[in-house]
């Protein structure tokens, strides 16, 4: 991979982690003040709990686009286990790496 197409995945990274942190502030300030709406206007019923919880899908599946969760298998743990797989085949074939 040369250093161009390096610098340009790089980028392209950073805008999308950039996106993501965003979508974060909003969902926290715009859920923040639903809460308020809520606590001041009537108390009897948590109404905002529902979009807190539909937009909080949102924000985790964009989360796991986004951020590398290994135990999402991300590209990093798939060559993992690939590597680990191969050195399990050939040890039990009798061939060394």
């Amino acid at each position: 991979m040369e250093d161009r197409e390096i610098y340009e995945k790089a980028k392209k990274k950073v805008e999308e982690l950039k996106d993501f942190y965003a979508h974060l502030l909003l969902y926290l300030i715009v859920n923040f003040v639903l809460f308020l709406i809520n606590m001041f206007t009537y108390k009897g019923y948590l109404w905002f709990l529902w979009p807190l919880l539909g937009w909080g899908i949102g924000i985790l599946m964009h989360a796991l686009s986004v951020l590398e969760f290994p135990f999402f298998f991300s590209e990093e743990w798939k060559k993992r286990m690939i590597e680990r797989i191969v050195e399990k085949e050939k040890k039990k074939h009798g061939k060394s790496s």
